[in-house]
């Protein structure tokens, strides 16, 4: 029943927060803030997240455009934002763009529960 409502396709992979604070600091997770600039100045971003606002993900990481230094479709990419809305939004557009490897945190709230670190904008 109401099978109609459900999502196809793949879907972002699960993460704890102490699981993304700890993968992000040996460096074999990529974050990823999609918040926009006055979120960052206002609260700060996960101690080295690359910041790519929800409405230029699929243009800044289309892999037909090219991608940033260091990312291809296989990095394992972990997305947050303020609640964890945007964040599934984006995770799902990377999916479709062939992105094998996406997490979705939820809100910078979970990275800080995890033990992550905050810097400023």
């Amino acid at each position: 029943m109401f099978s109609f409502l459900r999502r196809s396709g793949p879907r972002p992979e699960p993460i704890t927060p102490t699981e993304a604070v700890a993968r992000a600091g040996a460096g074999t997770l990529r974050l990823i803030d999609v918040r926009e600039i006055g979120e960052l100045k206002s609260s700060g971003k996960a101690k080295g997240a690359l910041h790519i606002p929800l409405g230029t993900i699929e243009a800044r990481l289309n892999p037909q455009a090219g991608l940033p230094e260091g990312i291809t479709r296989d990095t394992p990419l972990c997305l947050y934002c303020a609640a964890g809305g945007r964040s599934a939004s984006a995770a799902a557009t990377l999916l479709r763009l062939g992105f094998t490897q996406v997490y979705n945190l939820g809100g910078l709230g979970q990275w800080q529960a995890g033990g992550g670190e905050i810097e400023k904008v």
